[in-house]
């Protein structure tokens, strides 16, 4: 019952964050959704911390971040790409955070590289532990570090590159339109004649950009309607609550998630005992799935709107948060509390998925574009880390612990 409520507490915290962000703009608004969307898997991992669930507290973060990656911006590029054939986003924006990423992924693989060259070189256990004990807690210091500069680069010495706006792309059935209109003007001003010269096959129609001169742009139709739904965009949504009645809703969703998830740690072992499903799974799958119901929500919602800096801006974002705020935020955090079995030492089934996503991510969105066929893969790779998750061998032994 506690995971189920989660989903609809998650969901308040998107309307809140929804509505302050309606009065922030764009690249502050994705901010917003993806700190707040966040929320959750940061009182989670506090919460299970505490109550020294290691286990729970990795495979939540790391699924997380996957979730984030693949289904959350696989639903975002299929659903959007349903109804347009290509969408753009704003590629400083995507490749900068994939950047931090990939740094991010680096800091999980070093101490799995570190472990592995002293086991294989027959180094003490003990001081081997110690010695990722210190790794992991000095690495969390510099991700946090590099998180903060980021934040600077973004909000300050560069934000006009995250403010550029990216090409808007006509839904289909306008650009059929506008296709045949364009056919159509030529045959009355040529003549049959030259109709078979304006319609040559392999000729492609030219891709636009509102404002865009006549010589590289769509029909009038076209242009038309893709700056009527701009103007529809800039004009609405309207925020509905005031200020500090969406501060007091966030707040309250806050503390409503945290006794939640309270409850929901306590009953894992419950679960464990009296279901196939291991605490691998769990954390590594189903957390993550109710966790990022917010970000799911607003980046699937916004993509299908056509705003897919926002889209982008909130599920590969919020990835980049886990691994560079809420990570070694919890490392630093399992220091103050003396648990010491809380570092970036991470499984290496975890790394090498974290690994090949980020890897697949970067190579998707490096030209700008995105499409349906896109997402389907980044969906389907989800899949498959599920399906590798329930049976992955570690979960058996961690459903007997």
């Amino acid at each position: 019952m506690n995971f189920l409520a989660i989903i609809p507490l998650a969901g308040t915290l998107s309307f809140g964050t929804e509505e302050i962000a309606l009065r922030t703009g764009e690249t502050l608004g994705g901010l917003l959704n993806a700190s707040f969307g966040n929320a959750v898997e940061l009182i989670v991992s506090i919460i299970a911390l505490v109550k020294h669930e290691i286990v729970v507290v990795q495979t939540s973060l790391i699924g997380s971040i996957l979730s984030n990656l693949l289904l959350v911006m696989g639903m975002a590029f299929f659903l959007g790409g349903i109804n347009r054939f290509e969408q753009y986003f704003n590629t400083t924006v995507a490749q900068t955070a994939s950047s931090l990423l990939a740094v991010s992924v680096l800091s999980l693989i070093i101490p799995s590289a570190f472990h592995w060259a002293g086991s294989s070189t027959g180094q003490d256990e003990k001081k081997l532990k110690e010695g990722i004990v210190g790794l992991s807690r000095g690495t969390a210091v510099i991700l946090l570090l590099v998180y903060a500069v980021y934040l600077f680069f973004q909000l300050k010495s560069h934000a006009e590159l995250f403010n550029i706006q990216s090409q808007k792309a006509p839904k289909r059935s306008e650009l059929g339109r506008s296709a045949m209109q364009h056919l159509l003007q030529q045959s009355a001003n040529t003549g049959a004649g030259t109709i078979g010269q304006s319609a040559v096959p392999g000729q492609a129609y030219p891709r636009t950009t509102v404002g865009s001169g006549s010589g590289s742009g769509p029909s009038g139709e076209a242009k038309e309607t893709i700056v009527d739904e701009e103007d529809e965009e800039e004009e609405g949504p309207q925020p509905e609550l005031l200020l500090v009645t969406a501060v007091i809703l966030l707040a309250g969703s806050t503390a409503l998630v945290a006794i939640c998830a309270e409850f929901l740690v306590d009953s894992l072992d419950y679960l464990v005992e009296h279901s196939p499903i291991s605490k691998y799974f769990v954390g590594l799958i189903l957390l993550p799935i109710v966790g990022n119901a917010a970000e799911h929500a607003t980046s699937v919602t916004v993509a299908y709107k056509d705003k897919m800096d926002l889209a982008i801006g909130v599920a590969v974002g919020s990835s980049m948060q886990i691994a560079l705020l809420v990570i070694p935020f919890i490392v630093v955090l399992g220091w103050i509390m003396g648990i010491d079995e809380m570092t970036l030492y991470f499984d290496g089934f975890q790394v090498v998925l974290l690994l090949v996503s980020v890897l697949l991510v970067n190579y998707l969105i490096q030209d700008g574009k995105s499409n349906f066929l896109e997402g389907t893969l980044l969906i389907a790779t989800y899949v498959i880390i599920a399906v590798a998750a329930w049976y992955f061998p570690g979960a058996a032994t961690e459903r007997t612990q």
